[in-house]
């Protein structure tokens, strides 16, 4: 269970407090308008902001003392952050060793996550010779490898055309599923995870708003933030 509870941060400009509890194992798609703290609030769960207050802990372990590297989490960006002069392998690798000295176990091992993604004939490729959608898989096979059991994918998939969206959504879908991770990825097109996402956490004004099921959220009696921001 991811458990938030009055995660304070503050800036200048912006100040933020959130309160969520997610089961583990659940997708949540986070959804809100821009400048809300969407990016924020997986910001302070990956260790990359302070809090200055609150309760931040995942399956019983206290985050807010770690380090980022320490912390069980994964966190992928829109722009894949992988390196041009390596190989689809080779950025995956690096999920496992940064020094990329692996043993044939290892190297199994990175064959086995590119093939879980589709990707098994393009081990060699390097990213420019990658499609978008194949570059955000390497991504997600490097981090799948590092076997962090809280997954946070911001905007991951905002540069794909609809179609490939939903398809690399219903892939994040499988892959939790079989890894049994808990996964929050922020996204502007929150209808497209609707058949997908256990739960839709609306973050709006440096707040978790709403959360609850689309059909709660989207229903003739739901929360109007929600529904005025989706046009309902």
């Amino acid at each position: 269970m991811l458990e938030i509870e009055g995660l304070a941060l503050s800036y200048p400009d912006f100040a933020a407090s959130y309160d969520l509890v997610l089961p583990e194992g659940a997708l949540c798609a986070v959804i809100g308008p821009s400048g809300g703290g969407k990016t924020t609030l997986l910001h302070a769960i990956a260790g990359f902001e302070r809090p200055s207050a609150g309760l931040l802990r995942f399956a019983g372990l206290d985050l807010l003392p770690l380090a980022p590297a320490a912390r069980p989490v994964s966190i992928l960006f829109q722009d894949h952050n992988l390196f041009p002069h390596l190989t689809a392998a080779e950025n995956v690798a690096l999920g496992l060793k940064p020094s990329l000295k692996l043993d044939a176990a290892e190297r199994e091992r990175v064959t086995a996550a590119l093939a879980e993604v589709n990707l098994a004939e393009f081990a060699a490729r390097r990213p420019a010779e990658l499609s978008g959608g194949q570059r955000q898989r390497v991504a997600i096979a490097r981090a799948l490898l590092r076997g962090k059991p809280l997954m946070l994918l911001d905007e991951p998939f905002g540069a794909l055309d609809p179609g490939l969206r939903r398809e690399m959504i219903e892939r994040v879908d499988a892959l939790r599923r079989a890894h049994g991770l808990t996964v929050l990825m922020t996204l502007h097109t929150p209808e497209e995870a609707a058949a997908t996402a256990d739960l839709f956490a609306y973050v709006a004004n440096g707040r978790v708003e709403a959360c609850g099921p689309w059909d709660m959220l989207t229903a003739k009696g739901g929360p109007e933030p929600v529904r005025r921001f989706l046009g309902l």
